[in-house]
């Protein structure tokens, strides 16, 4: 379930070694499960410059660079390495499968270069918005984790797990199909924490994303097979785990965790994953699932929960038209409900969002509103990427108070249809989600809307169901008119219970906050248009990371 991101590519001469953390740069990934390749990255303000540190198993060169769309052309890259006569360092960018060419402007300044014991640390700056129009605009929010949330070096390596998988299923010859097996976790007398999360997936080509649903204590019988088919294991929609294509292992803070056993040792678990199998083969067999990595619980540790916000799953009443080049769709939750479920209600801290939308999605916006007026936005992704998709770490807690409002919006692109997407379950159509991870844990486990599309207003726009329109202006009057229908909220809780709200409403949101260039610092290509391109939230910057032995 992320994102169109930013790719960060790594061209390097391979020869294993151990690294550090740097421990003056907020944020840090590693790029590879054995935790043998690290960036660190972090910056003063969002006006400002963005310091890297790259440490690589290396004695060669090392390249660094963003991508708009995950291939070269088009690529941001710095070279770096040590040669006969000494450092050499230089900001590139690529024009295609090719030696990437020098930029006219050097937008990148290294900060120090050196080789010991068989490795590379390359620290490097550059200014957030370059105003540079061969330098890649860095955008949104982080996808690292703060090196502050750090858990334990490791951890990874843990012999304390246990797996949820499904063995053996036949896929069907259809392009869409969920499986679902209700299950037992292994019995813990007394409360462990799940802190890591990792995909044991057979085959990636099918499995487009795994979920680890909380049954309510009601369900009591295990199953195995094709879900929504009716029955009592419906039933169980309590987030505890995700997986999207793309993602890598999610690793929680070290103080967090998602609580298992104790009391609650014998409740059931269901695990959902969608097969995505567009050639429709048959006769494919399949054993993917999730390995989970616990520990015993400790005092002043929290309890880690998923709230689902966004437009209500499953067939919501109306259709993303075809030829729109931005369509936009909206979910709202008012926190005003949540008693109606448990009280007293503490405030959220929320770390960490998974967005999820389908093929067309291209953009999604978590808001936040207190007291009538947004306050901020809790997530910005600009780049969503659906083969990419993972969560990400916010980098500042945001704190949801009861009474706060949450409008999550989705961006779509149907240029190359030409038909109407409906809001769905099949990877061809479309969904509008972000799970926030937050603490303390509460019995609150959905807060989704969708438009009431019997209203009488909807009378004028028939037009757009029967996708006989592009015109973008239609299109727009089309997506307003949703926009301002009254929204029917729905809340349910560990129970499956639900609370409904019809008056709901979606307001106005705001602009992403924006940085343009200085009036003194032109474009490399001389042009005199100022350049509105740095798109960034103080908590953070989109990174995603990939890495490749050779160019």
């Amino acid at each position: 379930m992320a994102s169109l991101l930013p790719l960060i590519f790594m061209f390097l001469w391979t020869q294993r070694a151990q690294m550090s953390e740097p421990p003056d740069l907020r944020f840090m990934e590693y790029l590879d499960q054995d935790r043998l390749v690290c960036l660190s990255w972090g910056f003063d303000n969002h006006q400002g410059n963005i310091t890297f540190e790259l440490v690589v198993n290396t004695t060669g060169w090392v390249g660094f660079g963003f991508s708009p769309n995950g291939g070269m052309k088009g690529s941001d890259i710095v070279i770096g390495g040590i040669g006969p006569t000494g450092n050499y360092f230089a900001d590139y960018h690529a024009t295609g499968k090719s030696m990437p060419v020098v930029d006219k402007l050097q937008s990148y300044t290294l900060l120090s270069l050196e080789e010991s014991d068989g490795q590379t640390r390359m620290s490097f700056r550059r200014p957030i918005q370059s105003c540079d129009d061969q330098d890649f605009h860095i955008r949104g929010h982080q996808r690292g984790q703060p090196a502050e949330l750090q858990p334990q070096d490791g951890a990874s390596n843990s012999s304390d797990h246990f797996s949820v998988t499904v063995e053996q299923i036949t896929v069907p010859a259809i392009h869409t199909y969920y499986h679902c097996k209700i299950m037992p976790l292994p019995t813990f007398n007394t409360k462990h924490h799940i802190y890591l999360v990792e995909p044991d997936i057979e085959h990636h080509d099918l499995v487009h994303h795994m979920l680890l649903y909380r049954c309510p204590s009601y369900v009591t019988e295990v199953s195995d097979g094709q879900c929504y088919r009716g029955g009592m294991g419906d039933a169980c929609f309590a987030v505890v785990a995700a997986w999207g294509i793309g993602g890598r292992a999610y690793q929680l803070p070290e103080n967090t965790g998602i609580p298992i056993g104790g009391e609650d040792h014998d409740v059931l678990y269901r695990l959902e994953i969608h097969y995505n199998n567009p050639n429709k083969e048959a006769g494919r067999t399949d054993s993917s699932g999730l390995r989970l990595h616990h520990r015993p619980a400790q005092p002043g540790q929290h309890d880690v929960g998923t709230l689902t916000t966004g437009v209500q799953p499953g067939y919501v009443d109306y259709n993303i038209p075809p030829k729109a080049a931005h369509f936009h769709t909206y979910g709202v939750c008012n926190t005003t409900v949540f008693p109606q479920h448990v009280k007293p209600i503490p405030d959220l801290q929320v770390f960490a969002v998974l967005p999820h939308t389908h093929l067309v999605g291209r953009e999604v916006r978590a808001a936040h509103y207190r007291n009538g007026e947004q306050i901020d936005f809790i997530f910005v992704e600009e780049n969503y990427n659906f083969e990419m998709q993972q969560a990400h770490h916010l980098g500042n807690i945001r704190t949801i108070k009861q009474g706060d409002e949450i409008a999550v919006e989705c961006t779509y692109s149907t240029t190359n249809r030409s038909r109407v997407t409906k809001m769905g379950l099949a990877t061809t159509e479309e969904m509008c989600l972000a799970f926030l991870l937050y603490y303390p844990l509460i019995e609150v486990t959905s807060c989704v809307s969708r438009p009431n599309t019997t209203h009488p207003l909807m009378s004028t726009s028939d037009w757009i169901f029967n996708g006989n329109s592009s015109d973008q202006d239609e299109i727009a009057g089309y997506e307003e008119q949703m926009k301002t229908l009254p929204q029917i909220q729905a809340a349910s809780d560990d129970n499956f219970e639900f609370s409904v709200y019809e008056n709901g409403f979606i307001r106005e949101m705001m602009k992403t906050p924006t940085v343009t260039c200085a009036d003194n610092v032109p474009p490399a290509n001389g042009s005199n248009v100022l350049r509105t391109s740095c798109i960034l939230s103080p908590s953070g910057i989109i990174l995603l990371l990939f890495w490749i032995t050779s160019i």
